[in-house]
């Protein structure tokens, strides 16, 4: 089971540079993608999670276009073939 994880380029520099991935999650879920995410690399699994292993308030993590929040979170399906978009917010003024 194979997923692509999209990167802006703000976090894909915590990934050597690349915008794409292709990850095998552990368990098809939000959770195991995250978890081989860090185990891959783990500047960008602290930029994406929390010390608790939340994702931080301040990211937000899309799988096929659908918010995780609204679909459980760390428990949300990521089913074969899916394209989970991690993006953090951008501040200014």
């Amino acid at each position: 089971m194979t997923v692509q994880v999209v990167l802006p380029g703000v976090l894909a520099d915590l990934a050597g540079g690349a915008k794409h991935l292709d990850v095998e999650p552990a368990g098809g879920t939000l959770g195991g993608l995250l978890d081989v995410l860090a185990a891959e690399h783990p500047a960008l699994g602290r930029r994406i999670r929390d010390e608790t292993g939340q994702v931080r308030r301040f990211v937000r993590v899309f799988v096929d276009g659908e918010d995780v929040r609204w679909q459980g979170g760390l428990a949300a399906a990521v089913p074969d073939g899916a394209v989970v978009q991690v993006l953090p917010s951008i501040a200014g003024g």
